[in-house]
């Protein structure tokens, strides 16, 4: 390989040559960036290949020309003009023009011995100055054989005899301001054209373009007969050969005058016949009308006719151009004639044609002429990066150069600061200078190795490695200098900027180590002087051995140019091809193959084989399958005994994962997400199904795959369809290819989402990174473009029941910074393991990209991920013998022949071994033998990419020509998958798979891959992109070897990797490794134990368990030989490597060797012989053992036991949890394992998808923490869509940051990972919860609490409407509590009800847990929470434009109150669309009351009660939206809300009015919102009395009726009665409304006091024992019609947290007012968990936080040290009592005839208390209580009306409990004193008791004691 001198320093010499020019450079006024350097150099990480030889130079050099020092160049001074003398530019001193524009028509006369040269003048660089020049003093066309020194004339004046250069250059002012040089001035030859005018010849070969770099190889002439082999090795690089060695014989004049008219276009001959006649296109032209005077030597790439003329000795010292293989003289007699070719052009750019011939010439130095037959001599097409500066254009053969924008774009990118630092405003920190990038780009250069290709990604990282490095400290000190703009420039310590005096000689120094790999040309004035150089070298070929020059050119007026031309075989393939779209890719091949330019290729194949003829191998090999298989095929006709089956055979690709529903539950919970955010952009509320459609690429295989899981996924029976009556076909409406055909069914769906507004369609769009083209960039009839204009069509993007689900594993190109879709509805499949836990319990583990990588650096047995070095070295050889051919199809005709050889070989022509590869081998080994040791012939399936279908047929077709030739056709399947077409098997394997899948179909066929479970058979993969086709488990390789290269993206490549990604089964003991390296290479007996290693490459037996098949492997030395062989086979004069580089570990190749010695050698059998391979595996005669890898001995027994069990016998079903081998190009391989900063595979640095770019070089890498969101946000911040991208038109609108579409989500996953499971079972879900959304939880329980021993009395007609007051006052009061929610409170005693003996009750907490309820779908009559949006509903909610969230108004309200002690004032807030409501005064606009209707106003669209509604907690899931629920009617709600909630509840309701409790209200409960929402009542009755007594109105007319709805209140129902039978019919929902109408227009309404409804429940009307009474009077609860009037006089309790409701009922029905329940009427409460009066956490003081404290610490004894509670006094009272009750009243305890006196009040005392209420107010009605014995008495805030007296009426037991509880220790001792209770009861010291509560928060007191 030579020695390299790539990033080490291992030389003397480079150490030599690098301390020299560090020296050099600390001479001068600049530094050389040591950081740069040391890190992209001498740290390098790869190792150039290129040869180091021809290192010594002639030192001598350095004294000659100054220009090639390696110090800056010298300042100097020109002498001072003669006086008088001309000084223009482009004059001669004596005045006369010598540019060669105005001289080229002009007749010169030249002397014998002189040549026309151009001169380039500094200060006009567009123009040439004629001269003469003694050709003595110029070197020949080799840049030899010149005279040091000068000898001139003037062409303007006509002045000879100039000796000296200096005196001649300043004669025609060429105003130099260095020391004149021959060298550099001097520039062209000059030469007349067909037309005779004087144009711009070739460059002049001084030295000093070579620019030190020898060429020392082989010099080959040009030429197609070239006699150099392209598939030959290249020549010792040391060696030499005279100019004549390689020479035309006479015989081929015509090749000869090819060979020179294919020369003149880079370099025209210096001299012509008198009379010449051009050719062009094969016609004369008219001769020159000017004789040609001048002659010179021939032009190189012809024979020299003096080549073999000796030198006669060294020349002198001062000879420096003459060399020893250099002729000593000059023939100028020499001449030759030449013809002008096509496409020839003369300097001035114009095409040498008969219609042209008279064309002005265009100004000299625009243009560049590319010689003809440039390929076919170079044998490669070149490439032209631009770099700095203007590339000039390319004339003549410039189809066969290709140029590239790439790197310039790179280098303008690179230029471009970073945005973060633009806000900082001026800066000091300047990008990378033009030097310096052209000084990286040679460092990246050189590091490359032979076959790698450079990558702009890696250029732009080195970019911005150096930049930081050089501006670290500036990096870090800019926030803190940001306030310093006036920093200096240059920081101190900081490497000063690289200068263009310095940039040469560093560019040279770095591309010497690579020897000849990389060539920097900077000797040339202007781009197309470097241009031409290179073309002419190229033509000569001495750039055989470079594969990269840098031209650098360095004029002063156009400043610092520079381009690159890739100049090597490998490198130029690729990047030609790289070039191309892969349409047009494809198109090539296919116009190769059908255009018969594939038949030399073909012929060279086949003359490889012995004998050279391979079809006769082939035919030989057919006559012996044939003879070897007619005994065998009569054998088996006779032999009719049952064949065993194999019962292992399963098929699991069915299943529904958990973390797929994992995955669905996260779809639902984004598109919940969309639905509940205030954009209003999905109203998941009002739809009431789903439908899908779903779009996938167009692929036949995909389509039926999707069809395949959409039937098998349950999710058409959860939209309702009847699945048993649908076929297969009729699914397919839900599925839909995304061809022309797609457009009609889009068009459909969008019109069906028009007519349904109710029903949401799924637009899934799977595979969604496949087609990203923009429809205004496509062409009418073409493909691209047709994603954009469907997906992203109005309509769609319009539609508010349309939702768009993209589904990708490559979601990159998709996350730009034009992307249509939030971050926020981004779904990323989540990682099944974390910290090597099973999170989702599936046992199983996804084996991706990642885990392949890790296979080849775990170094325990042979990797997964390999390249097949053998294969790939063929292949460069055959690619160099037809450089015209794609890289494609020669590669895909060398692995089909591989393949077709490796048959063969297996088949016994083993002979044939050297022409396939070990990788190939083992493939074609593995397939034929997995399928003989099962039973039933399962085997395993090989996948063969092909990108090109017409190549994938050419294979198919082969290769099942190949196996049906050799016996073969009932082995294995040869499957051609290609996209537009389904697929199709032979007869005999569709039969198995029938048996197999136990099909019963006579017509069945398989549709997809999956279905190919266990099908032995090659598939070969065609399409540009695989389109999301599954792969059946039964995948063991994955052959890429002939996937394009060119396109180094990260989409292209992990897509054609995620071909073989994988579920592997793990076990509970190995969830962490489910299949190793080692697991395969140490028990896969079906696999060859091979590396990529040349030399050590061995073969390990792999045919011991393979039945039939002897092991035949080849030693480790005839593989050694076969390895060296293969190129030689393919060329016979190449000779043998030496070494070729090694891509596994020395150690594992040492143990491959190991494995291999004891392994002998045996021949290839026939694997066809069905006798052989009937026999069992165990059968010692016949099955040879493998030797393990760790002993030789001792293996057989294992084996053979390990064969008897069925696992081991089907290898198919040994191999279902290993994933499958992939096999790479060398250059995807290098990529792909190359290591990276990041600790990421190096696929994640490149350019994500082809249709995006780079916004910037300035971008970090992606880094290993980085989690999916991370990715995504940092290609959304570091890509833009290029403009044939469908996502470029999205750009942001002014004003906003980004344009996403509210109803797009995508779902991005890895490969294979089961995505569509996922989103097929999201599509499942959604449709349920929009089911559920439709309904909701309703409490639905049975009334407790009735008496089976109640009369039977009917008092109202079963079908009587309203209640008659007169009945009403007949009917008793039913004190028992019969709502269920209250089942755990204490019963109230009363005489008419007797309790059932039953166990003990629940608790509360229990009952409020354990409540039943019901799925009830909702009504258009129901209420709605704030996640209700439609479009009825926007106005009544406050979303309507005109009603903003600040059109409201805030009023204060104040009135007084007795109990209070003081005025209450509450906060009214009012919208500007509710103030019809109240009315104001006129002075100031001051609220005065809320309006209220008359009694006999009757309006049918208008409820005249107003609604409060107190809640707290339930800002979003409070029940308020009653617009449905009064069926549009015009009513009155407000809620009443805590102060602190009140921000809260005015965001999410508007345009709701707000009634505001005061700040001191902020910690009570129910109670108080209750008490001040009646008090309001009264006192706003009141106002409005007065109001409406002045309009003349009497007091009683004014409507006295309130609502008190609680929050939770959902549905109401009316139940039809039969009025005549008085059967109760269904109940059906009906409006609020149609109820509080009905209510309030019931005869003497104004009469009762309170009136509600029943609570519902689902078996109200199938309850026995009981009637039904319309009406009834007992307790009502959650909707109430309140009658402030009647009520004035009793008041809820204000202080209550729990049961004020039955405590206001007892006290109401006691003061004597009716109360009405209508039965016929009910509401339903919805189950709402959040929120409410209920939730009141109990807390300690000291730490704020909720504690576990239990009810016995509620209380404690006055001035203890208790904990004390922050719960308010009176919550802790009545949890007090609640909970311990039963112990405080023991004599009550569960002894109904014995319950607790409760005197002008109720108090929960727990389930087995019973409380017996009394009222102490005058007149009013209580119950019996004579006989009645009291287990206890309970005073509560005992007013005036409790006397001695009151109470003596009463009777206890002896023991009975008396608790008094008061608001202070005082009020305490007054009422024991009072009331006169020392008397009959005893108290002791120890019963005072408080609530734990501190003082400020004013505790409660109470006082137990016993009767005496």
């Amino acid at each position: 390989m030579g020695n390299s001198y790539a990033g080490q320093l291992h030389s003397t010499r480079f150490e030599e040559v690098l301390h020299s020019s560090i020296e050099a450079s600390l001479r001068s006024n600049t530094v050389v960036p040591r950081p740069v350097f040391s890190q992209l150099y001498l740290e390098a990480e790869h190792q150039p290949t290129a040869q180091n030889a021809g290192r010594a130079e002639n030192e001598e050099d350095d004294e000659e020309d100054g220009s090639e020092s390696n110090s800056p160049p010298i300042p100097y001074q020109m002498k001072p003009p003669p006086e008088g003398s001309c000084t223009t530019d482009g004059f001669c001193q004596a005045g006369k023009d010598l540019r060669l524009g105005s001289m080229a028509t002009e007749c010169l006369e030249v002397p014998p011995g002189f040549l026309l040269v151009g001169a380039k003048s500094p200060s006009i660089p567009d123009h040439i100055l004629v001269c003469a020049v003694d050709r003595r003093f110029l070197p020949d066309e080799r840049g030899r054989n010149a005279l040091l020194g000068f000898a001139g004339n003037c062409m303007g004046c006509g002045e000879k005899g100039f000796r000296y250069f200096t005196e001649f250059s300043n004669h025609i002012n060429l105003k130099l301001s260095t020391q004149p040089k021959k060298q550099k001035h001097l520039k062209y030859h000059l030469l007349r054209n067909a037309q005779g005018l004087l144009v711009r010849g070739p460059l002049i070969r001084w030295r000093a373009t070579d620019n030190r770099v020898r060429q020392t190889g082989a010099v080959v002439p040009a030429g197609p007969s070239g006699g150099e082999d392209p598939l030959s090795a290249p020549q010792p690089t040391g060696t030499h050969t005279h100019p004549g060695t390689h020479t035309l014989s006479g015989t081929h004049t015509h090749a000869a005058s090819a060979l020179s008219a294919l020369n003149t276009d880079a370099a025209p001959p210096l001299h012509m016949p008198d009379n010449p006649h051009a050719l062009t296109n094969g016609n004369h032209c008219p001769p020159s009308q000017q004789p040609l005077q001048q002659s010179g030597a021939a032009t190189y790439g012809r024979p020299s006719v003096i080549g073999t003329i000796t030198n006669a000795g060294p020349p002198k010292k001062r000879h420096k151009g003459w060399s020893p293989e250099s002729s000593s003289t000059s023939d100028a007699s020499t001449k030759a004639t030449t013809t002008a070719v096509s496409g020839t052009r003369p300097d001035n750019g114009a095409p040498v044609t008969v219609s042209q011939g008279s064309s002005p010439p265009l100004p000299p130095g625009e243009s560049v002429t590319v010689p003809d037959f440039l390929v076919q001599t170079c044998k490669l097409q070149p490439v032209i990066f631009t770099g700095h500066g203007k590339l000039p254009a390319l004339c003549g053969n410039s189809a066969e150069v290709l140029v590239s924008p790439l790197l310039q774009a790179c280098y303008r990118s690179s230029q471009a600061l970073p945005r973060v630092y633009e806000q900082y405003g001026a800066t000091p920190i300047q990008p990378l200078s033009t030097q310096m990038q052209i000084l990286l780009t040679v460092y990246y250069l050189v590091q490359l190795g032979p076959h790698q290709m450079p990558l702009i990604e890696d250029l732009e990282q080195i970019f911005m490695r150096s930049w930081r490095e050089s501006h670290l400290t500036e990096i870090r000190q800019y926030p803190q200098t940001h306030p310093h703009p006036q920093m200096p420039p240059q920081l101190p310590g900081l490497p000063q900027p690289l200068t263009p005096s310095q940039l040469p000689w560093l560019a040279r120094l770095a591309a010497s180590s690579s020897g000849e790999g990389v060539l920097v040309l900077d000797g040339a004035a202007s781009l197309a002087e470097g241009l031409e150089d290179v073309f002419l070298r190229l033509m000569e070929g001495r750039l055989a051995q470079t594969s990269y020059v840098v031209l650098i050119c360095m004029g002063k007026s156009q400043g610092l140019e520079s381009c690159m031309v890739v100049t090597g075989k490998h490198q130029c393939r690729a990047l030609a091809e790289s070039m191309l779209s892969p349409g047009d890719n494809l198109k090539e091949i296919s116009y190769e193959i059908y255009s018969g330019m594939t038949t030399d290729l073909r012929a060279f194949f086949n003359s490889l084989g012995p004998d050279e003829d391979m079809e006769g191998v082939l035919e030989k090999a057919s006559v012996e399958s044939r003879s070897h298989s007619s005994l065998p095929s009569t054998q088996e006709s006779a032999d009719d005994s049952p064949k065993p089956a194999c019962t292992e055979y399963r098929v699991e690709w069915h299943e529904i994962r958990a973390i797929q529903l994992a995955v669905a539950r996260k779809l639902l919970s984004h598109v919940c997400a969309i639905a509940d955010s205030s954009t209003q952009n999905l109203d998941l509320g009002s739809f009431d199904k789903v439908e899908f459609l779903i779009c996938v690429p167009p692929s036949e295989v995909t389509f039926q795959q999707v069809i395949l899981h959409l039937w098998n996924s349950g999710v058409l029976q959860e939209l309702g369809l009847d699945q048993e009556v649908l076929s297969l076909q009729q699914v397919e409406q839900y599925v839909v290819k995304l061809d022309q055909e797609a457009v009609g069914r889009i068009d459909g769906l969008i019109q069906k989402s028009k007519m349904n507004p109710y029903t949401l369609f799924i637009l899934v769009h799977d595979h969604a990174h496949w087609d990203l083209s923009s429809s205004h960039y496509s062409g009418g009839g073409s493909r691209e473009g047709l994603v954009d204009s469907l997906l992203n069509c109005r309509q769609i993007r319009d539609a508010p029941n349309i939702l768009t689900l993209h589904v990708t594993s490559f979601p990159f190109a998709l996350q730009t910074q034009y992307t249509r879709i939030s971050p926020y509805n981004e779904i990323h499949w989540p990682s099944s393991f974390s910290n090597d836990v099973d999170l989702y319990h599936e046992k199983t583990k996804y084996f991706g990209i990642s885990e392949l990588l890790e296979s080849t650096r775990s170094g325990a047995g042979l990797p997964l991920l390999r390249f097949d070095s053998s294969f790939e070295n063929m292949a460069a050889a055959v690619e160099e013998r037809f450089p015209k051919l794609h890289s494609a199809v020669i590669r895909t005709q060398l692995l089909i022949q591989h393949y077709a050889v490796a048959l063969m070989v297996v088949a016994g022509q083993a002979h044939l071994q050297k022409h396939t590869s070990v990788e190939t081998l083992e493939i074609v080994q593995c397939l034929l033998g997995s399928a003989q040791r099962c039973p039933s012939n399962h085997g395993h399936m090989v996948l063969l990419r092909v990108a090109s279908p017409a190549l994938a047929l050419v294979a198919q077709q082969r290769l099942a020509h190949v196996r049906d030739k050799l016996g073969f056709q009932n082995h294995f399947e040869v499957v051609l998958g290609n996209p537009s077409s389904a697929l199709s098997l032979g007869k005999h394997f569709l039969e198995q798979l029938k048996v197999w899948m136990k099909v019963q179909d006579p017509d069945w066929t398989p549709r997809t891959y999956l279905e190919l479970e266990a099908l032995p058979c090659i598939l070969i993969l065609a399409g540009v992109d695989p389109l999301g086709e599954s792969l059946p488990r039964s995948l063991k390789y994955c052959d890429l070897r002939v996937i394009s290269s060119a396109y180094l993206q990260r989409t292209p490549l992990e897509q054609e990797l995620g071909l073989a990604a994988y579920l592997v089964k793990v076990g509970d003991q190995d969830a962490r490794a489910p299949a190793t390296a080692s697991d395969l290479s140490e028990s896969d007996p079906d696999k060859l134990s091979s590396t990529d290693n040349e030399e050590e490459e061995v073969v390990v037996e792999v045919n011991s368990d393979l039945p039939g098949l002897d092991p035949s492997p080849p030693s480790a030395s005839q593989h050694s030989q076969h390895s060296q062989s293969e190129a030689s086979a393919l060329d016979p004069d190449k000779p043998p490597p030496q070494s070729q580089p090694q891509s596994q570990s020395q150690p594992q190749a040492q143990a491959q060797t190991q494995v291999q010695a004891q392994t002998p050698p045996h021949p290839l059998p026939d694997i066809r012989d069905p006798g052989r391979a009937a026999r069992p595996e165990g059968d010692p005669s016949t099955a040879q053992r493998r030797p393990s890898k760790s002993t030789s001995s001792g293996s057989g027994g294992s084996s053979s036991t390990r064969a008897s069990t069925p696992r081991q016998r089907c290898s198919w079903a040994r191999n279902l949890n290993r994933p499958p081998v992939v096999l790479l190009p060398r250059a995807v391989y290098q990529v792909l394992t190359a290591p990276d900063a990041s600790g990421l595979p190096k696929s994640t640095a490149l350019l994500p998808h082809p249709s995006v770019e780079w916004a910037s070089s300035f971008r970090p890498l992606l880094s290993k923490m980085m989690t999916c969101t991370e990715q995504s946000l940092y290609y959304r911040q570091w890509t833009v869509p290029k403009p044939t991208h469908m996502d470029r038109s999205n750009r942001a609108p002014e004003g906003r940051a980004d344009n996403f579409h509210p109803r797009r989500l995508l779902l991005s996953g890895p490969p294979q990972v089961g995505k569509t499971g996922a989103y097929l079972q999201f599509l499942g879900i959604l449709s349920r919860m929009l089911i559920r959304l439709m309904e909701v939880d309703i409490y639905d329980e049975e009334d407790i609490n009735y008496s089976e021993k109640l009369p039977l009395v009917q008092h109202h007609q079963a079908g009587v409407s309203w209640p008659s007051m007169d009945i009403m006052r007949t009917m008793a009061f039913d004190y028992t509590i019969h709502d269920p929610k209250y089942e755990g409170i204490s019963p109230i005693y009363s005489t008419e009800y007797t309790p059932s003996e039953e166990g003990n009750p629940r608790r509360q907490e229990d009952v409020y847990l354990r409540r039943r309820t019901s799925r009830i779908k909702l009504s258009k009559y129901a209420a709605y929470n704030t996640y209700h949006h439609c479009e009825q509903c926007h106005q009544y909610m406050g979303f309507n434009p005109r009603y903003q969230l600040y059109e409201s108004t805030l009023h204060t309200f104040t009135f007084s109150h007795l109990l209070l002690g003081e005025e209450i004032q509450l906060y009214f807030i009012i919208p500007k669309s509710k103030e019809h409501h109240f009315a104001f005064s006129q002075s100031g606009g001051q609220l005065e009351s809320l309006r209220l209707p008359l009694v006999s106003d009757w309006n049918p669209d208008c409820i005249k009660s107003p609604i409060f509604t107190p809640t707290t907690g339930r800002h979003e899931h409070g029940l308020f939206n009653l617009y449905h629920a009064m069926d549009g009617a015009s009513h009155l709600h407000i809620l009443v809300v805590k102060e602190y909630e009140m921000a809260v509840y005015k965001k999410y309701w508007p345009n709701h009015i707000m009634l505001v409790l005061p700040t001191t209200f902020n910690g009570a409960g129910i109670g108080a919102a209750h008490f001040l929402i009646k008090e309001l009542s009264y006192h706003n009755l009141e106002l409005e009395r007065s109001r409406r007594v002045e309009h003349g109105s009497r007091p009683h007319d004014v409507w006295p009726f309130i609502i008190l709805a609680d929050d939770s209140c959902v549905m109401w129902n009316a139940l039809d009665v039969d009025p005549k039978s008085g059967s109760i019919g269904t109940e059906r929902n009906v409006s609020l409304k149609q109820v509080l109408q009905h209510m309030e227009s019931s005869a003497d309404i104004t009469q009762y006091g309170l009136c509600g409804l029943r609570k519902w429940s689902s078996r109200y009307g199938n309850q026995t024992g009981r009637h039904h009474e319309p009406f009834s009077r007992g307790h009502l609860h959650d909707f109430l019609l309140l009658n402030v009037d009647l009520t004035q006089n009793v008041q809820y309790n204000q202080n209550r947290f729990t049961c004020d409701d039955v405590d206001f009922n007892l006290r109401a029905h006691s003061a004597g007012l009716l109360v009405c329940r209508f039965n016929n009427f009910s509401v339903m409460k919805k189950q709402i968990t959040i929120g409410g009066y209920r939730t009141f956490i109990v807390k300690t003081k000291m730490t704020d936080v909720p504690t576990t404290v239990q009810p016995s610490q509620y209380i404690c004894a006055p001035d203890s040290k208790h904990t004390f509670l922050s719960t308010p006094a009176q919550l802790l009272l009545e949890k007090y009592l609640q909970h311990t009750s039963h112990k405080l009243f023991p004599l009550s305890a569960r002894h109904y005839s014995h319950p607790v006196l409760s005197v002008d009040c109720y108090l929960n005392l727990g389930p087995e208390v019973t409380v017996c209420f009394v009222s102490s107010r005058p007149h009013s009605i209580n119950l019996s209580t004579s006989g009645l014995l009291f287990g206890g008495l309970l005073l509560y805030f005992c007013d005036s009306f409790v006397t001695p007296g009151f109470l003596k009426k009463f009777h206890f037991l002896k023991g009975a409990t008396l608790c008094v509880i008061c608001p202070n220790r005082s009020a305490l001792r007054q009422t024991v004193v009072r009331l006169e209770l020392e008397d009959e009861w005893r108290f002791r010291l120890s019963d005072e008791f408080q609530t734990a509560n501190a003082k400020e928060d004013q505790p409660l007191f109470f006082l137990t004691g016993k009767h005496i």
